[in-house]
């Protein structure tokens, strides 16, 4: 008898069981295994009372409680703290994911952890936590050779103090338009951005939300990101035509998150005397981000900034092969609870997703949908849900992209604005959770707690608000029929 027979399968096919019994089974069961199939059925369900049915599902609401527990620990023990630094948002996360646990229904304990070690450890989430991996180790022997160091004298001696702020923002929209990914620009820029910071007397969050901010605009606008290719690909239009849309719906928040800085950078003091520039020690990020503008990727950009850092710290004697293995494993650690954070996010958003809550929100936002801006806003919305659930703007939009295009057919809206809005969208939640993977490796890479760079986070808060703009007033106009 094959071992997928006993325990709890038995359950689930004793219904087929009583059906076929004594009938042919067409080869999907050999015949000789029946008899035996509807003893252990029986038996199965004299033991524990299970019959095979599902269980009913978990109420929606109740399914996507432990996401609201998370939010409420996390928040008002920080209120009540007076300080996002005391909570750990690793432990918010463990109380949540074990609630999570207890209100799933019809599975064992064993089939519980299951469910949850899935979503832990899915593919997405081990290939951020190998990047994880690999800028903590970056930045930590680039900061014992000194590379952080030159980079700020270098950063400080070409921008005006008054300017700093802006030139920071910009610097970050264009890497991250050229190299098509927000976390490849948050990892080049943010150890800089904090080191100037500290040189400057400027908050740490406020630096590194400068920079996280900035690396959104590539993430929503780069041909070469996976928001924008999931988008287009969903939606069935060219890469080129959505971004005509989308370039038009966000670059007023661009032009105003500039002036904001422009205006802030005039009223402080930033000017500080920039220490001697190291060439050589510039060289680790030069390569980090000249090999990031020619599309290779993020992983193997940091192993190759790694090995750099090996070698300029060798030839200049700033450290010795051991120095540089604890300086290599100072930096991993030092990623420790992102890590940590990391896996128990995924596993607790597989959970949720896996008691029905992600298609509680779709069928209850797609119910009453009337007229075009109500068509547009419930995609907005859908979209948002999506990556507040899933913390991944990616895969928020794959997620919902068929449902998108099935109501942009039924209300004759313009697929190139509908990708736009995925896209968008998507992009203005992740820059708002402070469990989204860029916020995180930010925090991670700065040293500030993740609410209060979120707290600092102006451009994706101007690209929300742009977006339901161009939604309520129908533009841009050419692409809202």
């Amino acid at each position: 008898m094959p071992l997928w027979f006993n325990g709890p399968n038995i359950g689930k096919i004793a219904y087929f069981c009583k059906s076929y019994n004594g009938r042919k089974t067409m080869g999907i069961i050999p015949d000789k295994y029946i008899g035996e199939i509807s003893r252990r059925a029986g038996r199965h369900f004299r033991k524990t009372g299970k019959t095979g049915q599902e269980a009913p599902p978990v109420n929606g609401w109740l399914a996507l409680s432990p996401l609201l527990l998370f939010l409420c620990l996390y928040l008002v023990s920080s209120v009540i703290a007076a300080d996002f630094y005391k909570v750990p948002i690793s432990a918010a996360f463990l109380i949540a994911s074990a609630y999570a646990l207890l209100i799933t229904r019809g599975k064992s304990t064993e089939e519980k952890i299951s469910v949850f070690s899935q979503g832990a450890g899915n593919r997405n989430i081990l290939l951020m936590i190998w990047i994880f991996v690999l800028a903590g180790a970056f930045a930590g022997t680039a900061k014992d050779i000194g590379a952080i160091d030159a980079a700020v004298n270098f950063t400080l001696s070409i921008l005006p103090g008054k300017f700093l702020y802006a030139g920071l923002f910009l610097a970050s929209c264009f890497i991250s338009m050229a190299i098509g990914t927000s976390v490849g620009t948050i990892v080049a820029l943010v150890p800089m951005a904090a080191g100037i910071a500290s040189q400057t007397g400027t908050d740490i969050a406020f630096m590194t939300a400068i920079v996280a901010g900035g690396a959104f605009f590539g993430d929503n606008l780069s041909f070469i990101s996976d928001t924008t290719i999931a988008a287009t690909r969903t939606q069935g239009c060219t890469m080129k035509d959505k971004f005509r849309v989308n370039i038009g719906i966000v670059a007023p928040a661009a032009i105003i998150a500039s002036i904001i800085y422009i205006v802030y950078g005039l009223s402080v003091d930033t000017s500080v005397a920039a220490g001697a520039v190291n060439g050589v020690r510039l060289v680790p990020y030069l390569l980090v981000i000249g090999l990031a503008l020619v599309g290779i990727n993020v992983a193997t950009v940091l192993a190759i900034g790694i090995a750099a850092n090996a070698l300029i710290g060798f030839c200049s004697g700033a450290f010795s092969w051991v120095d540089w293995l604890a300086s290599v494993g100072s930096g991993i650690g030092s990623m420790g609870e992102l890590i940590i954070v990391t896996m128990l996010a995924g596993g607790m958003l597989e959970v949720i997703r896996s008691n029905g809550g992600l298609d509680f929100i779709i069928s209850g936002l797609t119910k009453r949908i009337s007229g075009r801006r109500g068509a547009e806003f419930s995609i907005a919305a859908l979209v948002s849900i999506a990556n507040f659930c899933t913390a991944n703007n990616t895969i928020a939009i794959i997620t919902t992209g068929g449902i998108a295009r099935d109501i942009t057919s039924k209300f004759g809206l313009d697929p190139r604005k509908t990708a736009s809005i995925l896209d968008t969208f998507s992009c203005f939640i992740q820059g708002l959770i402070p469990y989204g993977a860029q916020i995180l490796m930010a925090s991670g890479l700065s040293g500030a707690s993740s609410i209060s760079i979120v707290g600092n986070m102006y451009y994706p808060v101007l690209m929300g608000v742009c977006a339901v703009l161009a939604i309520f007033f129908r533009l841009p106009r050419k692409y809202s029929r």
